[in-house]
């Protein structure tokens, strides 16, 4: 007999619940789904990315008006549920609908808290919680200037960033003394602050509210301590509260929640909650997580499978600004704890903390690098020995040795719930190779986007371990493509395979390494002469114990063929923009020419794998156009800042700032060691942006700032810069 399931709610829980029962028994229920909002299913996660215009609607639909239908569930999408009949199975909806149920699931979330301060009703005074209120803030955005946020935790941040895009002037009221008080350190705060402050947001940190002024609708704010603060509209992000005036009213057991077992059962037999209308041990979440692991135990449930109990999650929050990670995990308290690791890198703005109690671990903040956060998570989630840290290995990157670590079964994404053992099998039964192939066949990396650097690192890992059983395949989250049709060889293999059979002319590399075609195409014949230059082979250079070579050497063309392609230098813009106390253009452009004709000097005829475009700027008065050039060279009043893979043509990149010096000999030095790395590093015909965007610029950052690594690698180019 098909029993009749009925759900109030179309939010994530509810309907993950619905798609998890569909997946175990299609054919056993009739069901019926009540949403309040006149839509299908959508991602509230990305509210945020909808808001700062990073998305469509159509983006964030989890589930299409065509996904209930082919499922034969039946949505009713604008009808709020009022009343519940409990003795006779029906539920009720404002508009006059009756549904009788068999079974029913109360998946109602969460409300808007709204704080009793006084003109909290006013016009112009919102939530942020659903679509609707992300249309208002648009709206208000073309009529309206001034913006303010009340709440700077994860939701108000996410909020106030897409004021910010709507280009509404942004402020930010916070009760606490800094920024995510319950996620992060003083520390990390700081650093967030920062960040935010440079995209043009503004802070009132330790601040209450006491009135929301204005004669008609919103004008300012009134603060406890006297002071006021002028605003065309204010959003509340303060938090928020479980919908439970309907389980309430129908005589069921609440807390602050609707109170249910470990098996999502309340305390009314045949009703299920789940979600942040529940009330678990105690705790009700508002997280994604563990709405999606309640759902799944509900689901076995409601089907009569066996199942473990629900026992509760560790709670972790993600920031999902553009351009900022964030990420905190577990007690990050001090009190009755110790600090395991810290790490901190101001240059780069790389912040790592570990907590731990009795020699385990119990919570973790990162900010500027987040690859290690689904690993950190599991040992929080298992309170994992600090050894197991501590003895990870350092030879590849974090997100490499993350993905490693980590056990099959645990959780890599949590807004889709997908493990590395689903990741890993989909990559060897669908044979995928790429994040986006992996994302497109279980959903990992879909929503928030905070697991993709771990996502690529499994699709890695993944691919090696099927060129360890199976075909060759190159451990790449990209698929190879050859130099050419006359070898086998990508540009990365060659160069190896080149180095392995000590090639030094074209004809041995053409012998030795198999070539189909005696003398080569148009297209590997400047790569091999290339590479042979730039490896130091052909002039039988030693190269130094990091396999890059420092002499200085002029290219030769072979035949006639290829000749060098080297540095080009933009002319300096000496109209000087508005600015106060500007360096004198004289004194200023000075430094300038020394360190052009320094930069050709050293570098003289020397090959690159593409043509690298240079930019010298005496300041930012000056438009020199540094952060649209493959190097960019900017005057400032702490020194020389040098940026790197810039790009003006399509698309656009902006420049990386790599470092600072006071010296200019220094400056050039790093310039040149950070051509040197291209050079030996890049693939032939690969841009400079290009190559960044592959392999990285926190490591390419590391070495030219390492003041040994940078001699080293620049050798014999001191001297003859020093002499030039």
């Amino acid at each position: 007999m098909i029993k009749r399931l009925v759900v109030i709610g179309n939010g994530m829980a509810g309907i993950k619940c619905v798609e998890e029962i569909i997946s175990l028994e299609p054919e056993r229920f009739q069901i019926t789904i009540f949403g309040a909002e006149p839509r299908p299913g959508y991602n509230r996660v990305l509210l945020s990315k909808m808001l700062q215009e990073e998305s469509t609607f159509q983006h964030i639909v989890t589930h299409s008006w065509d996904w209930y239908e082919e499922n034969g569930v039946k949505l009713q999408a604008g009808e709020r549920v009022c009343r519940i009949d409990v003795a006779t199975g029906m539920v009720e909806t404002e508009s006059g609908i009756q549904e009788p149920y068999d079974i029913l699931v109360l998946a109602t979330g969460s409300l808007p808290f709204m704080p009793p301060i006084p003109g909290v009703r006013k016009e112009g005074v919102i939530a942020f919680r659903d679509v609707n209120d992300c249309e208002t803030m648009a709206r208000y955005a073309k009529t309206y200037r001034k913006a303010t946020v009340i709440g700077g935790g994860l939701l108000g941040l996410e909020a106030a960033q897409g004021l910010l895009n709507l280009g509404m002037e942004t402020d930010v009221v916070h009760n606490a003394q800094y920024l995510m008080n319950r996620q992060l350190d003083r520390t990390a705060a700081v650093l967030l602050q920062r960040r935010l402050e440079q995209q043009g947001m503004r802070f009132h940190l330790a601040k209450d509210t006491v009135n929301i002024i204005g004669r008609n609708r919103a004008q300012g704010l009134v603060f406890a301590d006297g002071n006021r603060l002028e605003t065309d509209l204010v959003v509340l992000a303060v938090g928020i509260r479980p919908n439970i005036a309907l389980a309430q009213d129908s005589g069921l057991t609440v807390n602050r929640a609707i109170v249910v077992d470990d098996y999502m059962r309340t305390s009314i037999p045949g009703i299920y909650a789940v979600g942040e209308c529940a009330e678990h041990r105690g705790i009700s979440y508002g997280l994604v997580a563990p709405l999606y692991e309640q759902a799944k135990v509900l689901a076995k449930v409601i089907c009569g499978r066996e199942t473990a109990p629900y026992e509760g999650t560790v709670p972790y929050a993600q920031l999902k600004v553009a351009g900022i990670h964030v990420f905190s995990a577990g007690d990050i308290r001090e009190e009755g704890s110790e600090i395991a690791i810290m790490e901190y890198n101001g240059m780069q703005e790389i912040y790592k903390k570990v907590m731990m109690r009795a020699g385990n671990i119990t919570g973790a903040i990162l900010f500027g690098d987040t690859a290690e956060s689904t690993s950190l998570l599991g040992m929080v989630r298992r309170g994992a020995p600090i050894t197991e840290l501590t003895s990870q290995k350092n030879s590849k990157s974090k997100a490499e040795d993350a993905a490693e670590a980590l056990p099959e079964g645990e959780t890599v994404c949590a807004c889709n719930g997908v493990s590395k053992g689903d990741i890993l099998r989909a990559i060897a039964t669908d044979k995928l190779k790429t994040v986006e192939e992996v994302k497109s066949r279980t959903k990992a990396s879909g929503s928030c986007g905070g697991c993709r650097p771990l996502v690529a690192a499994l699709v890695k890992n993944g691919l090696s371990r099927a060129a360890a059983s199976g075909p060759v395949v190159t451990p790449t989250a990209q698929e190879v493509v050859s130099v050419c049709g006359c070898t086998h060889y990508d540009h990365d293999s060659l160069k190896t395979a080149m180095v392995d059979a000590v090639c030094r002319t074209p004809e041995e590399v053409v012998s030795r390494l198999g070539w189909t075609r005696q003398q080569g195409c148009e297209l590997c014949r400047p790569a091999v002469l290339y590479y042979l230059e730039s490896l130091g082979l052909r002039n039988g250079s030693a190269t130094n114990q990091l396999g890059i070579d420092v002499a200085v050497q002029s290219t030769v063309p072979y035949e006639g063929e290829v000749g060098s392609v080297g540095l080009s230098f933009t002319n300096l813009n000496t109209e000087r923009r508005d600015c106060v106390d500007p360096v004198p253009i004289d004194q200023a452009c000075g430094g300038v020419i020394w360190l052009r004709e320094r930069l050709a000097a050293v570098w003289g005829s020397l090959s690159l794998p593409s043509p690298v475009a240079v930019a010298v700027s005496p300041g930012s008065e000056y438009p020199g156009g540094v952060l649209v050039h493959d190097i960019g060279i900017s005057r400032s009043p702490a020194g020389w800042e040098v940026y790197a893979g810039g790009h003006a043509g399509h698309p656009v990149r902006q420049g990386l700032l790599l470092g600072l010096e006071e010296n200019p000999e220094e400056v050039v030095l790093m310039a040149v060691t950070c051509l040197q790395i291209y050079r030996h590093s890049a693939r032939y015909g690969e841009k400079m942006w290009e190559w960044i965007e592959r392999t990285g610029v926190l490591a390419l950052r590391e070495s030219v700032l390492d003041a040994t690594l940078r001699s080293e690698l620049t050798g014999s180019l001191r001297s003859t810069m020093l002499t030039g």
